[in-house]
């Protein structure tokens, strides 16, 4: 069976932009269906996955992911009429909605309606009868999904929690022997993850974007400034629910579509709104504490109620709230549960990966979904096709190193002496972390290559961190990793502390607050990637290296080899080390920050 999964809703954005001409640039994201993308899985197998972004470089773009099914289909050789169903993660329906209102009712139908997908299916590919194979799934199903078929679990907990699905905003599931049976929602006026978006906006950033930013903000802030007031914002309520009465300031049609009346509430209780660019002040760092605190509790109180009523003693979790890497770990920390999986591509163009597993699920329940290793689902490119792109340059040293030893002897070399190196091998990876096929790479000991990459090479943020990636067999000695428990960092999605001892040695990794969002990396998961560890600790005594994704403010993750070359050039990177060759400017320094 072949499963064609994708995410989005075309025409989100520009409906909004043509309906509400006079809004701020930032208040037109506050739209559902961001982040499109396309998977196919086929007997039950993901093949292909990828974020559209990466092809037209639009960050988190809603736009029908055209470019991303194209490469899924060409990489695979499966054929569009090849397709057996096409699994879309939203299932709007008109009786769930106030159509009334003339906005609300065309936004259903040039945006929500399922059929409107099949108008983008057969503008793109016009020989196929989609109408019999199109399959809504509704957006938390998805979600659900796509974190309990590729856990591997029998049995578990499932929580989804993000802005909003058609209506949702929180689901609470149990995934038991295939099946995924609903257990508890939570509407979307009630939503934590949308509580926070509206945040974001109230502390300069873009909302549906930068939530990532008032996580590590919140680090160096004191959670108790403000904890008092941001607790009146929820209710916490007895069966492991919890209202957020703020949301209820949106009094109108345009305060729902640019959270005004929200902000105005913000604005009352914690003072003016951070406007996009200016300083950041020690305020903002206290509200992002106080906020960032009270999610936590609003999730840990979801889990700890659901976790006695069920006794599963898994979790799956997936939506955007779960690229929380500091919530995450709060919950490992509270020994609720034994296992914990999130996948990858948690926010919304992961629904695009669950939506094919559960019609997969449903359709065939005999299938086997097998547990997810590493989603190295992405374009890969051969050492000819490298060659190809980056052999005629004139703008750049290229030399081909077909000794494997050799070319890890040689970045590990230059990692030590303090080049930053962009790394480009194997398969792109799925969801929005670079997981050590698409990275900036960096010697991770001194605090000042941190300041040297935000400022020069990423431009961005002074307090934003970076993350450790390190090899299993020593994960445990450098953080708070118990072990046995290597596996649940292979994503990227969780913080924990670094010990003590390491701290100073690990500075540029180690946030404000002494964790750090760590990567650990098995020799079956990514073999290249392992060895550089391992031939860096031969220089160095530490198997850890800087990891970010590989990429400049505003752009995308790379993904082809002529953009990777430019990105290194406009960035100032050290070199670039594409499969077999090294890549370098003409001027090319050396030496540390």
């Amino acid at each position: 069976m072949k499963v064609l999964g994708i995410s989005g809703l075309h025409n989100s954005v520009d409906f909004k932009r043509r309906e509400l001409p006079d809004l701020d640039a930032r208040e037109y994201r506050v739209v559902q269906g961001l982040d499109s993308a396309a998977a196919l899985v086929v007997d039950g197998v993901v093949r292909a996955a990828a974020a559209e972004e990466r092809y037209t470089a639009e960050k988190a773009t809603g736009s029908f992911p055209a470019h991303a099914i194209r490469d899924a289909l060409r990489r695979t050789g499966v054929t569009p009429d090849e397709i057996d169903v096409v699994a879309h993660g939203f299932a709007h329906r008109a009786a769930d909605l106030d159509l009334s209102d003339p906005y609300l009712a065309a936004r259903y139908a040039e945006v929500y309606d399922p059929d409107v997908q099949l108008t983008w299916l057969r503008r793109e590919f016009p020989s196929v009868d989609w109408a019999a194979k199109l399959v809504p799934v509704p957006h938390h199903l998805a979600h659900a999904a796509s974190a309990y078929y590729p856990s591997g679990y029998e049995e578990a907990l499932v929580l989804v929690a993000d802005g909003m699905g058609e209506t949702e905003s929180l689901t609470v599931a149990a995934g038991t022997g295939g099946k995924l049976e609903v257990l508890h929602r939570i509407p979307a006026l009630h939503s934590i993850g949308t509580l926070y978006g509206v945040f974001t906006m109230y502390l300069g950033f873009d909302m549906m974007m930068d939530e990532y930013k008032v996580m590590g903000l919140a680090a160096f802030g004191d959670r108790r400034a403000h904890f008092a007031e941001m607790s009146k914002l929820v209710k916490l309520l007895d069966g492991g629910t919890f209202t957020v009465s703020a949301l209820a300031a949106d009094r109108d049609l345009r305060e729902r579509e640019t959270h005004r009346g929200v902000l105005a509430l913000l604005a009352e209780r914690f003072g003016p709104p951070r406007q996009p660019g200016t300083p950041v002040e020690q305020r903002h760092r206290d509200v992002a504490a106080a906020l960032q605190a009270v999610v936590e509790l609003c999730l840990v109180h979801v889990l700890r109620h659901f976790r006695r009523e069920t006794g599963l003693r898994d979790l799956c979790y997936a939506g955007g709230v779960a690229l929380n890497c500091s919530a995450n770990g709060v919950i490992a920390r509270s020994r609720l549960f034994e296992r914990i999986f999130i996948p990858p591509g948690a926010g919304d163009d992961g629904s695009a990966v669950g939506a094919a597993l559960y019609v997969q699920a449903q359709q065939e329940p005999a299938t086997r979904i097998p547990a997810m290793s590493m989603p190295y689902w992405g374009t890969s490119y051969t050492d000819e096709e490298i060659g190809a792109a980056v052999g005629s340059r004139t703008d750049v040293v290229v030399r081909h190193v077909p000794e494997r030893a050799r070319l890890l002897a040689e970045t590990a070399e230059a990692l030590e002496t303090g080049e930053v190196v962009s790394w480009f091998q194997g398969g792109m990876e799925f969801g929005p972390r670079a997981l050590g096929n698409r990275s900036i790479l960096a010697d991770p000991r001194d605090a000042r290559m941190r300041d040297h990459i935000n400022a020069l090479i990423k431009r961005r943020e002074d307090f934003r961190p970076f993350a450790p990636v390190v090899t299993e067999e020593a994960a445990s000695t450098y953080f708070e990793i118990e072990p046995g428990d290597e596996q649940r960092f292979r994503h990227m999605l969780f913080t924990t502390r670094t010990r003590s001892e390491h701290r100073d040695s690990l500075g540029a990794v180690t946030h404000f607050d002494g964790t750090a969002r760590v990567q650990v990396v098995t020799r079956e998961g990514n073999p290249l990637l392992w060895e550089l560890l391992t031939a860096f600790a031969d220089r160095t005594g530490i198997p850890v290296l800087l990891n970010t994704s590989f990429n400049l403010r505003g752009q995308p993750i790379v993904r082809t080899p002529e953009i990777a070359v430019d990105t290194m050039l406009r960035g100032g990177l050290s070199r670039l080390v594409i499969g077999a060759y090294t890549v370098t400017p003409p001027d090319a320094g050396q030496g540390r920050p």
